[in-house]
């Protein structure tokens, strides 16, 4: 196996200049560069990570700690993260935690310390403030997607306003018979993303005067989204339209809706909440806030941390954009009369 000395031979060059080069770090010309790359391709040579870390002082990786593994949402914020880590060379290393308060003692005071990580990300994970002082207390960079953060530097999208401008939508076509399928009002902490999204849709609702507007529970599932639909749509005083606060929901409503006979956007109208992939094929309005590119956005702010960038504790708003693909539509001349 070829080693740093035999790639030095091959470029002509030292093999500090061959560090240099293959990290990244120290001047080093570009053609110089180009060489070293190419006699390391040559001969087959990687970068040892111990040999690496050992010289920068750092492990090469991230902690990335996320609630759920399984969801479109995690999952494509995930690939965002790991498309920009992967490309400056560093690893992932995944935690998961539940709401089980043992389980996240081990991964916030235990876990996260045992092993060596360069900085933390966490997506969309509420913690609280012995939890976020273990984190500070790692003493690497910590950037938070989502989620109420005060001491931490926090990327979010304003999900108040992302419930509102839903809410906006259809109540600019003319609908004033709403449900939203999303946060449980007696579970669900109003600080938290489903609930500023729930609040934006009351607060949209309370603009035009309506008031105790229906709120149906769900998981954030397609399955969950189904059920809920199901239970509102199959009453004679049905909604015209459903406003989820995601898009799985939002695709478990118009399945459930063609259950029951109806038609989308005739019958009812449906949006949802994320720019899911799936959304097409449903001809689903959303508002998409753009997943993978939360990810990219926060590895970016790790990677600039670690280059010497010092983020002050704080939040910095992400963009999201209403996409309309015609699950949604006025409400007809009998919804409006009834």
């Amino acid at each position: 196996m070829a080693g740093i000395d035999d790639v030095a031979r091959a470029a002509g060059v030292s093999t500090a200049t061959v560090s240099r080069a293959l990290s990244g770090r120290g001047p080093v010309s570009t053609s110089t560069r180009d060489r070293v790359v190419a006699a390391a391709e040559r001969l087959g040579y990687v970068v040892s990570a111990a040999a690496s870390s050992l010289a920068t002082g750092r492990a090469r990786a991230v902690g990335v700690v996320v609630p759920f593994l399984d969801r479109w949402f995690f999952s494509t914020v995930l690939a965002g993260i790991s498309d920009a880590l992967v490309r400056e060379g560093y690893d992932i290393t995944l935690y998961s935690v539940s709401a089980d308060p043992a389980e996240r003692r081990r991964v916030f005071d235990d876990h996260l310390r045992r092993r060596r990580i360069d900085a933390v990300i966490t997506i969309a994970i509420e913690v609280d403030a012995e939890e976020s002082a273990s984190l500070r207390g790692l003493g690497v960079p910590i950037v938070a997607i989502a989620g109420p953060h005060p001491q931490l530097t926090t990327l979010t999208v304003d999900d108040l306003a992302v419930g509102r401008l839903a809410t906006t939508h259809l109540l600019e076509l003319g609908h004033r018979r709403l449900v939203h399928i999303g946060a449980d009002v007696t579970t669900d902490a109003a600080s938290s993303v489903p609930g500023l999204r729930r609040r934006g849709f009351q607060s949209a609702l309370a603009d035009v005067g309506l008031s105790a507007p229906r709120v149906e529970p769900a998981d954030f599932t397609i399955e969950g989204g189904s059920a809920a639909a199901t239970r509102v749509l199959a009453t004679a005083e049905r909604p015209t339209a459903v406003f989820a606060a995601s898009d799985e929901m939002a695709i478990g409503a118009i399945l459930a809706a063609r259950e029951l006979g109806l038609r989308v956007p005739e019958d009812v109208s449906v949006i949802g909440v994320d720019g899911h992939e799936l959304g097409r094929w449903f001809s689903l309005t959303t508002v998409d806030q753009f997943a993978r590119g939360q990810g990219a956005r926060a590895a970016e702010a790790v990677l600039a941390a670690l280059e010497g960038a010092d983020p002050a504790p704080g939040r910095g708003t992400l963009p999201f954009e209403l996409v309309d693909r015609g699950s949604t539509a006025p409400p007809s001349s009998a919804q409006s009369g009834r």
